[in-house]
Protein backbone atom coordinates (compact mmCIF):
# COMPACT_ATOMS: atom_id res chain seq x y z
CA UNK A 1 0.00 0.00 0.00
CA UNK A 2 1.43 3.38 -1.01
CA UNK A 3 0.98 5.85 1.84
CA UNK A 4 2.97 8.70 0.26
CA UNK A 5 0.73 11.26 -1.43
CA UNK A 6 1.59 13.68 -4.21
CA UNK A 7 1.04 16.49 -1.70
CA UNK A 8 3.70 15.11 0.66
CA UNK A 9 6.26 15.07 -2.15
CA UNK A 10 5.38 18.64 -3.06
CA UNK A 11 5.60 19.74 0.56
CA UNK A 12 9.04 18.16 0.91
CA UNK A 13 10.22 19.99 -2.22
CA UNK A 14 8.71 23.23 -0.99
CA UNK A 15 10.37 23.21 2.41
CA UNK A 16 13.77 22.28 1.00
CA UNK A 17 13.59 24.94 -1.72
CA UNK A 18 12.37 27.52 0.79
CA UNK A 19 15.20 26.97 3.26
CA UNK A 20 17.72 26.95 0.40
CA UNK A 21 16.40 30.21 -1.01
CA UNK A 22 16.29 31.94 2.36
CA UNK A 23 19.79 30.97 3.42
CA UNK A 24 21.28 31.99 0.08
CA UNK A 25 19.35 35.22 -0.33
CA UNK A 26 19.38 36.67 3.18
CA UNK A 27 22.18 39.07 4.05
CA UNK A 28 20.93 39.06 7.65
CA UNK A 29 21.75 35.33 7.93
CA UNK A 30 25.41 36.26 7.38
CA UNK A 31 25.70 39.22 9.77
CA UNK A 32 23.28 38.40 12.62
CA UNK A 33 22.85 35.53 15.01
CA UNK A 34 19.68 33.59 14.19
CA UNK A 35 17.39 32.04 16.79
CA UNK A 36 14.75 29.56 15.58
CA UNK A 37 13.51 28.38 18.96
CA UNK A 38 9.85 28.78 19.86
CA UNK A 39 10.10 31.59 22.41
CA UNK A 40 8.31 34.91 21.92
CA UNK A 41 10.97 36.57 24.09
CA UNK A 42 14.74 36.27 24.23
CA UNK A 43 16.17 37.81 27.41
CA UNK A 44 19.71 39.12 27.65
CA UNK A 45 20.15 41.15 30.88
CA UNK A 46 23.40 43.03 31.34
CA UNK A 47 25.24 44.66 34.23
CA UNK A 48 26.77 48.08 34.51
CA UNK A 49 30.44 48.39 33.57
CA UNK A 50 32.83 48.33 36.56
CA UNK A 51 35.61 50.89 36.95
CA UNK A 52 39.13 49.74 37.81
CA UNK A 53 40.97 51.62 40.55
CA UNK A 54 44.71 52.23 40.38
CA UNK A 55 46.27 52.92 43.78
CA UNK A 56 49.43 52.54 45.75
CA UNK A 57 49.84 49.08 47.21
CA UNK A 58 47.70 48.96 50.33
CA UNK A 59 45.75 45.71 50.20
CA UNK A 60 42.46 47.52 50.84
CA UNK A 61 39.46 48.23 48.63
CA UNK A 62 35.93 49.58 48.66
CA UNK A 63 33.20 47.36 47.18
CA UNK A 64 31.14 49.20 44.58
CA UNK A 65 27.46 48.74 43.78
CA UNK A 66 26.32 47.66 40.34
CA UNK A 67 23.01 47.54 38.48
CA UNK A 68 21.38 44.99 36.19
CA UNK A 69 19.29 46.05 33.21
CA UNK A 70 16.90 43.86 31.25
CA UNK A 71 17.36 43.69 27.47
CA UNK A 72 14.76 41.66 25.58
CA UNK A 73 14.05 40.65 22.01
CA UNK A 74 10.31 40.37 21.34
CA UNK A 75 8.85 38.50 18.37
CA UNK A 76 6.11 40.91 17.31
CA UNK A 77 5.82 40.76 13.50
CA UNK A 78 4.84 38.18 10.91
CA UNK A 79 5.51 37.78 7.19
CA UNK A 80 2.81 36.34 4.93
CA UNK A 81 2.49 35.62 1.21
CA UNK A 82 -0.79 34.03 0.07
CA UNK A 83 -2.04 33.08 -3.40
CA UNK A 84 -4.74 30.85 -4.87
CA UNK A 85 -3.74 28.50 -7.68
CA UNK A 86 -6.74 27.17 -9.59
CA UNK A 87 -6.70 23.60 -10.81
CA UNK A 88 -7.00 24.68 -14.46
CA UNK A 89 -3.97 26.97 -14.04
CA UNK A 90 -1.92 24.03 -12.84
CA UNK A 91 -3.35 21.54 -15.36
CA UNK A 92 -3.50 23.49 -18.63
CA UNK A 93 -0.28 25.50 -18.57
CA UNK A 94 2.94 24.41 -20.28
CA UNK A 95 5.01 24.76 -17.09
CA UNK A 96 4.62 23.91 -13.41
CA UNK A 97 2.64 26.83 -11.98
CA UNK A 98 2.77 25.45 -8.44
CA UNK A 99 6.57 25.22 -8.40
CA UNK A 100 6.87 28.65 -10.01
CA UNK A 101 4.65 30.29 -7.39
CA UNK A 102 6.52 28.50 -4.60
CA UNK A 103 9.80 29.96 -5.83
CA UNK A 104 8.28 33.44 -6.19
CA UNK A 105 6.90 33.29 -2.64
CA UNK A 106 10.27 32.14 -1.34
CA UNK A 107 12.01 35.17 -2.80
CA UNK A 108 9.25 37.54 -1.65
CA UNK A 109 9.62 36.32 1.95
CA UNK A 110 13.43 36.48 1.74
CA UNK A 111 13.39 40.08 0.46
CA UNK A 112 10.90 41.14 3.15
CA UNK A 113 12.93 39.58 5.99
CA UNK A 114 16.17 41.13 4.72
CA UNK A 115 14.59 44.57 4.44
CA UNK A 116 13.05 44.25 7.91
CA UNK A 117 16.25 43.15 9.66
CA UNK A 118 18.65 45.49 7.82
CA UNK A 119 16.48 48.55 8.47
CA UNK A 120 16.03 47.59 12.12
CA UNK A 121 19.80 47.18 12.41
CA UNK A 122 20.46 50.57 10.81
CA UNK A 123 17.95 52.30 13.11
CA UNK A 124 19.36 50.68 16.25
CA UNK A 125 23.05 51.38 15.63
CA UNK A 126 24.38 54.33 17.62
CA UNK A 127 27.52 54.71 15.52
CA UNK A 128 27.11 57.42 12.88
CA UNK A 129 29.06 58.40 9.78
CA UNK A 130 28.38 60.73 6.84
CA UNK A 131 30.23 59.99 3.62
CA UNK A 132 32.05 62.58 1.52
CA UNK A 133 29.96 64.03 -1.33
CA UNK A 134 29.14 61.35 -3.88
CA UNK A 135 29.09 58.52 -1.35
CA UNK A 136 30.13 55.08 -2.55
CA UNK A 137 29.49 55.92 -6.21
CA UNK A 138 32.64 58.09 -6.34
CA UNK A 139 35.68 55.79 -6.60
CA UNK A 140 38.00 58.29 -4.89
CA UNK A 141 35.79 58.15 -1.79
CA UNK A 142 36.01 54.39 -1.22
CA UNK A 143 39.36 54.21 0.60
CA UNK A 144 38.48 57.25 2.71
CA UNK A 145 35.07 55.86 3.68
CA UNK A 146 36.35 52.36 4.45
CA UNK A 147 39.24 53.57 6.61
CA UNK A 148 36.94 55.91 8.55
CA UNK A 149 34.38 53.16 9.12
CA UNK A 150 36.97 50.68 10.36
CA UNK A 151 38.27 53.34 12.73
CA UNK A 152 34.79 53.61 14.27
CA UNK A 153 34.95 50.07 15.71
CA UNK A 154 38.70 49.41 15.88
CA UNK A 155 40.00 48.35 19.28
CA UNK A 156 36.90 46.50 20.46
CA UNK A 157 37.31 42.87 21.45
CA UNK A 158 34.42 41.87 19.16
CA UNK A 159 36.52 42.73 16.09
CA UNK A 160 37.49 39.04 15.88
CA UNK A 161 33.91 38.27 14.75
CA UNK A 162 34.55 40.09 11.49
CA UNK A 163 33.33 43.30 9.87
CA UNK A 164 30.59 43.82 7.31
CA UNK A 165 29.23 46.55 5.07
CA UNK A 166 25.83 46.39 3.37
CA UNK A 167 25.35 48.54 0.27
CA UNK A 168 22.81 48.66 -2.55
CA UNK A 169 23.51 47.66 -6.14
CA UNK A 170 23.74 51.32 -7.22
CA UNK A 171 26.86 51.68 -5.02
CA UNK A 172 28.74 48.88 -6.78
CA UNK A 173 30.30 50.90 -9.66
CA UNK A 174 32.36 53.01 -7.28
CA UNK A 175 33.70 49.88 -5.56
CA UNK A 176 34.58 48.15 -8.82
CA UNK A 177 36.48 51.17 -10.14
CA UNK A 178 38.31 51.60 -6.82
CA UNK A 179 39.24 47.91 -6.71
CA UNK A 180 40.58 47.98 -10.25
CA UNK A 181 42.78 50.96 -9.45
CA UNK A 182 44.24 49.99 -6.05
CA UNK A 183 47.56 48.13 -6.24
CA UNK A 184 48.72 45.59 -8.80
CA UNK A 185 47.72 42.38 -7.00
CA UNK A 186 44.39 43.72 -5.81
CA UNK A 187 43.58 45.28 -9.18
CA UNK A 188 44.55 42.12 -11.07
CA UNK A 189 42.32 40.01 -8.84
CA UNK A 190 39.43 42.44 -9.27
CA UNK A 191 39.87 42.54 -13.04
CA UNK A 192 40.04 38.75 -13.32
CA UNK A 193 37.29 37.84 -10.88
CA UNK A 194 34.94 40.80 -11.04
CA UNK A 195 33.43 42.46 -7.96
CA UNK A 196 35.39 41.36 -4.90
CA UNK A 197 33.35 40.65 -1.79
CA UNK A 198 36.05 41.67 0.67
CA UNK A 199 37.64 45.13 0.87
CA UNK A 200 40.21 46.09 3.53
CA UNK A 201 39.15 43.04 5.54
CA UNK A 202 35.47 44.05 5.46
CA UNK A 203 32.91 41.67 3.97
CA UNK A 204 30.77 43.49 1.40
CA UNK A 205 27.11 42.49 0.92
CA UNK A 206 24.96 43.93 -1.85
CA UNK A 207 21.17 44.28 -1.77
CA UNK A 208 18.80 45.67 -4.36
CA UNK A 209 17.83 49.33 -4.63
CA UNK A 210 15.10 50.26 -2.17
CA UNK A 211 16.22 47.96 0.64
CA UNK A 212 17.15 50.94 2.81
CA UNK A 213 13.96 52.99 2.84
CA UNK A 214 11.53 55.28 4.61
CA UNK A 215 8.78 52.77 5.35
CA UNK A 216 6.70 50.99 7.96
CA UNK A 217 6.99 47.22 8.29
CA UNK A 218 4.88 45.61 10.97
CA UNK A 219 5.46 47.34 14.29
CA UNK A 220 8.47 49.41 13.16
CA UNK A 221 8.80 52.60 11.13
CA UNK A 222 12.11 53.25 9.34
CA UNK A 223 13.67 56.47 8.03
CA UNK A 224 16.62 55.00 6.19
CA UNK A 225 16.44 56.34 2.64
CA UNK A 226 20.02 57.18 1.51
CA UNK A 227 21.47 55.18 4.40
CA UNK A 228 23.70 52.11 4.53
CA UNK A 229 24.98 50.04 7.47
CA UNK A 230 28.42 48.90 8.66
CA UNK A 231 29.63 47.12 11.76
CA UNK A 232 30.75 44.02 13.61
CA UNK A 233 29.09 40.73 12.71
CA UNK A 234 26.93 38.70 15.11
CA UNK A 235 26.29 41.37 17.75
CA UNK A 236 22.56 41.38 16.96
CA UNK A 237 19.94 38.64 16.84
CA UNK A 238 16.92 38.04 14.70
CA UNK A 239 14.42 35.44 15.83
CA UNK A 240 12.36 33.29 13.45
CA UNK A 241 10.50 30.79 15.68
CA UNK A 242 10.47 27.40 13.90
CA UNK A 243 11.56 29.10 10.68
CA UNK A 244 9.24 29.79 7.77
CA UNK A 245 6.10 27.67 7.39
CA UNK A 246 4.05 26.60 4.38
CA UNK A 247 0.46 25.45 3.95
CA UNK A 248 -1.83 24.33 1.13
CA UNK A 249 -5.56 24.62 1.72
CA UNK A 250 -8.63 23.63 -0.23
CA UNK A 251 -11.09 26.54 -0.44
CA UNK A 252 -14.86 26.11 -0.65
CA UNK A 253 -16.25 27.21 -4.01
CA UNK A 254 -12.88 27.17 -5.79
CA UNK A 255 -10.87 24.49 -7.54
CA UNK A 256 -7.18 24.08 -6.81
CA UNK A 257 -5.50 25.19 -3.61
CA UNK A 258 -4.62 28.27 -1.63
CA UNK A 259 -0.87 28.39 -1.01
CA UNK A 260 0.39 30.31 2.03
CA UNK A 261 3.95 31.01 3.15
CA UNK A 262 4.31 32.64 6.56
CA UNK A 263 6.53 33.09 9.57
CA UNK A 264 7.21 35.24 12.62
CA UNK A 265 10.15 37.53 13.21
CA UNK A 266 11.74 39.68 15.86
CA UNK A 267 15.01 41.60 15.95
CA UNK A 268 17.30 43.08 18.57
CA UNK A 269 20.63 44.86 18.49
CA UNK A 270 21.69 44.27 22.07
CA UNK A 271 22.10 47.42 24.15
CA UNK A 272 25.73 46.77 25.05
CA UNK A 273 26.68 46.44 21.36
CA UNK A 274 24.89 49.38 19.71
CA UNK A 275 28.15 51.29 19.25
CA UNK A 276 29.49 48.47 17.08
CA UNK A 277 26.91 49.20 14.35
CA UNK A 278 27.37 52.35 12.26
CA UNK A 279 24.46 54.09 10.52
CA UNK A 280 25.94 55.51 7.30
CA UNK A 281 24.36 58.58 5.68
CA UNK A 282 25.15 59.13 2.01
CA UNK A 283 26.12 62.70 1.17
Amino acid sequence: MNTISTYSYRRKYRMKSLEKALRRALVCEKICEVDRTEGKYIDNPYGSAPSATVQSIAGTYSAAAFTLTDDTLTVADEFIVSEHIYDFEQLLTAFDVMASRMDEQNFAIAAAIDKYVLNNLTEAGTGAYTTPAGGFTTPANINVIMSNLIGKVAGYAEMYKGLFLVIENTDVPGFIQAQAANGFNFADAALRNGFMTNYMGVEIYVTRTGTFADATMGSTTFTNASHRVFGVKNVSTYAAPRGIKYEEKGVAGKTGKEVVTYGYCGFKLWATKTGLIVDITLA
